[in-house]
């Protein structure tokens, strides 16, 4: 039945992105930004609710009254694409830092390319920091909130990555709070398996934490204790020790 399930899913998995490309993308660089993340948006909040009404997902989101006008840096944990579709309708506009393949697929990946993405070469690290670390401020002075995850790469529940600072640095630099988020959402739709499972999916927004006068290692610190409490929590698959040292990740 999980099968059968994803099987439909994927069949307007892909009609949408038809649909939406070919209704949206000629519309769409004609308008202000702000309109533009609305229209293009209209297939992220599809998916979603496609993904919970064929695939019996119970959806738990908590934390929405935290939200605050402005932008921010939001930082969460990142186990398959789903997250990268509704995080994106949480808080527009955002601007996500992603890996620059992306933008080459087609439809999907021309309307990205409208919404002022940072775009990264993972092949190249010590550059695609720089390009981080200098873009994300302009995105955030542009009124967009911009979007890390700083595990670097997707990661399967039940297991951890070191969490890379970088969008702490930005948000340290640019004075702006950080919006940590964490969610179980590869345990209905796993990051390495085409077959969806049903469920509750839950996802927590925390308490925007402030950077004024505050280090990045502190700030992440922080962040990282707090999503990893949340996961503990809201995840069927329990959670490994907590490594003792960081190691520089890029952001996916």
């Amino acid at each position: 039945m999980n099968a059968l399930r994803s099987v439909i899913f994927y069949l307007g998995y892909f009609l949408a992105i038809l649909f939406f490309g070919l209704l949206c993308l000629p519309i769409a660089p004609l308008l202000p930004l702000t309109s533009r993340y609305r229209l293009l948006n209209l297939y992220n909040h599809f998916i979603t609710a496609w993904f919970s009404w064929v695939c019996g997902i119970r959806y738990d989101v908590r934390g929405h009254e935290r939200l605050r006008e402005g932008p921010m840096v939001i930082l969460s944990n990142h186990q398959c694409e789903w997250e990268t579709i509704y995080l994106q309708i949480l808080k527009p506009p955002v601007c996500t830092v992603l890996k620059q393949e992306l933008l080459r697929l087609p439809l999907f990946g021309w309307a990205l390319r409208l919404l002022h993405p940072i775009a990264l070469d993972r092949s190249r690290p010590s550059k695609a920091l720089k390009q981080v670390l200098s873009q994300g401020p302009q995105r955030l002075e542009e009124g967009l909130s911009v979007l890390i995850f700083p595990e670097g790469t997707r990661v399967d529940p039940g297991q951890r990555r070191r969490y890379n600072k970088s969008g702490a640095v930005i948000a340290c630099r640019a004075g702006v709070p950080v919006l940590p988020v964490a969610h179980n959402a590869g345990e209905r739709w796993p990051g390495r398996h085409w077959v969806k499972n049903p469920g509750r999916l839950s996802l927590v927004v925390g308490e925007p934490i402030a950077t004024e006068g505050r280090t990045p290692e502190d700030v992440m610190n922080e962040v990282e204790q707090w999503i990893e409490a949340q996961l503990e929590e809201i995840s069927e698959v329990p959670r490994p020790e907590r490594a003792q040292s960081p190691s520089p990740r890029m952001p996916a």
